[in-house]
């Protein structure tokens, strides 16, 4: 069967636009004489689509949209995501579902059976799990056909299963000759190689072939990279759509491919390049056509800032400089020389005179010394009050540049450096963001080393650097990367670490700024366990004190 996967990028509630998507990826299909034409998971509606699946109002466009969509198909079959309703009273009477159509109508419908309520998903909250599995008959196959996360519940494959039931082993137990998978997988960096190693597995074991198409795109916080990925019946990878950008697939299951072996690049480059695509795909889809970035001298603002002219163009991307007393030369001219070499545009205007006249008006209600933190808060959230001011005015985006390290034990001021729409790495650890910016320098100083090379420093009093609060980075990233990513326990952190005071102090950080976070910009995510929505801490709480 010749399959034509459509790795198309939809947007969240757009009917109108995500219909012609399919069906001018549909028409694409049958020039190029496919037998079925596959679109991701919820391609309709766009995933996640949250609450919008409760309006009713919604859910009766889709379903219109649906049969529209039907409408316009011929003996070529078209498989696609969408929400479908049934009438039983029984849960919530939704379905995250892949309809089939030819013939000019809606011919089969199979709903999502394995429904995911960890991390970012919560798809309990809105979806029923189907009741059955069916394999369909088209065109002289026994087309098994499953939804994302039906096909990650291998027992070959995961030492332990989420779900009791396998989805896939039902349809190959009905004599399916091929697995179609439509999905809406979130990215993070690791994630390909484990689904292609995982895809193997089940290919190679079954002896099946397998198309698995994904959808590309950023909703909010979530990066979908497409690289959707067909496999032999022996288990090979041998097509591959990009990643980051729409794509076309063609795969017959009658012809003999070449096995891909590579599904991944390095860590800087795969994440240089979501971090791209993720700020690009938010602007557009909200309207954005300028960004801003109050840009400091050091080196988190400037790989933001370095982003946003590779997402949006040096022409859309403007700066401000905002040197109080405490601020080193060098910060100026360094900040000057990544402007000169990224061709932005930018202004400069001290906040010195606005904190001086605050403190001083400030005298007649604090009786007492002002505290150093207290006067460091305030020259960070003049310069947020500065930035906010410019934003609304001109219609900008602000872009916050605080790393993951930062916001995990909160060295970071609310209604400060924490103003702005969208916190663009946010869930880059500071070791991180130095590999990511000397990925960027590989072949030219794009970013001055001087930069690179100074000792980090929120300038906020004389000769302060972060280390001065908090331990190296390298020892903090790895203590936050063992709580916060690979869920490890005090004592086997301490156990790696050594220092069990430092260890209790870091990890106090982290959970008494979870308040700070709750009121945070949403991040880019690109890691497995980023903050937000898929990390859900209580704020007011007494475990660890």
């Amino acid at each position: 069967m010749k399959i034509a996967l459509c790795q198309i990028d939809p947007i969240i509630g757009h009917l109108d636009y995500n219909k012609k998507k399919i069906l001018d990826g549909y028409k694409k299909a049958i020039d190029a004489k496919a037998d079925l034409a596959i679109f991701p998971e919820l391609s309709l509606v766009g995933y996640p689509p949250l609450d919008l699946v409760e309006k009713q109002e919604f859910r009766k466009a889709v379903n219109k949209a649906a049969k529209e969509i039907a409408l316009q198909t011929t003996e070529v079959g078209l498989i696609f995501g969408a929400i479908t309703e049934d009438n039983d009273k029984i849960g919530t009477d939704i379905h995250n579902s892949a309809i089939f159509c030819f013939d000019g109508k809606i011919q089969f419908v199979q709903h999502k059976t394995l429904i995911p309520n960890y991390d970012v998903f919560d798809e309990m909250r809105y979806f029923d799990s189907a009741e059955s599995v069916l394999v369909f008959k088209f065109k002289d196959e026994k087309l098994g056909i499953s939804i994302c996360e039906d096909i990650w519940n291998d027992a070959d494959y995961w030492y332990r299963r989420r779900y009791h039931k396998d989805p896939i082993q039902e349809l190959l137990k009905q004599n399916a000759s091929i697995l179609i998978n439509i999905s809406a997988s979130p990215y993070s960096y690791g994630k390909r190689a484990a689904r292609k190693e995982m895809l193997s597995v089940l290919t190679k074991k079954d002896k099946i072939s397998l198309a698995y198409v994904c959808c590309v795109g950023a909703q909010t916080d979530l990066i979908f990279d497409g690289a959707s990925m067909c496999f032999d019946e022996n288990g090979n990878l041998v097509k591959h759509g990009k990643a980051f950008e729409e794509d076309f697939v063609i795969f017959d299951t009658k012809e003999k491919y070449v096995p891909i072996t590579k599904c991944e690049e390095s860590f800087e480059e795969e994440v240089h390049n979501s971090l791209v695509f993720g700020l690009k795909e938010y602007c557009n889809k909200l309207g954005f056509k300028k960004v801003l970035v109050g840009l400091s001298g050091g080196m988190d603002s400037a790989l933001v800032t370095y982003i946003a002219v590779k997402a949006l163009g040096a022409e859309n991307v403007n700066v401000i400089l905002m040197p109080s007393k405490y601020s080193s030369k060098g910060s100026i001219t360094d900040s000057e020389a990544l402007i000169r070499n990224l061709g932005i545009q930018s202004e400069n205007i001290s906040i010195q005179p606005v904190v001086d006249e605050t403190l001083k008006q400030m005298k007649s209600i604090i009786k007492n010394d002002v505290k150093s933190l207290t006067e460091e808060n305030l020259q960070a959230r003049i310069r947020g009050l500065y930035l906010m001011t410019y934003s609304n005015n001109n219609g900008h985006l602000l872009l916050t540049t605080g790393n993951k390290s930062e916001m995990a034990v909160g060295y970071c001021t609310l209604y400060g450096d924490m103003c702005g729409g969208l916190a663009v790495i946010a869930d880059v650890y500071k070791t991180d963001v130095y590999r990511i910016a000397n990925y960027i320098n590989r072949e030219k100083e794009i970013i001055p080393k001087a930069i690179i090379d100074k000792a980090p420093s929120a300038e906020l009093k004389p000769n302060q650097t972060d280390q001065d609060t908090l331990p190296p980075y390298d020892l903090l990233d790895k203590i936050l990367r063992m709580y916060l990513e690979e869920n490890k326990e005090y004592i086997e952190i301490k156990d790696v670490i050594g220092d069990e005071d430092l260890v209790k102090r870091v990890l106090r950080m982290v959970d008494m700024n979870e308040f700070k976070r709750n009121q945070a910009a949403p991040a880019l995510r690109v890691s497995s366990k980023a903050f937000g929505y898929g990390r859900r801490y209580p704020i007011v709480q007494g475990w660890r004190k």
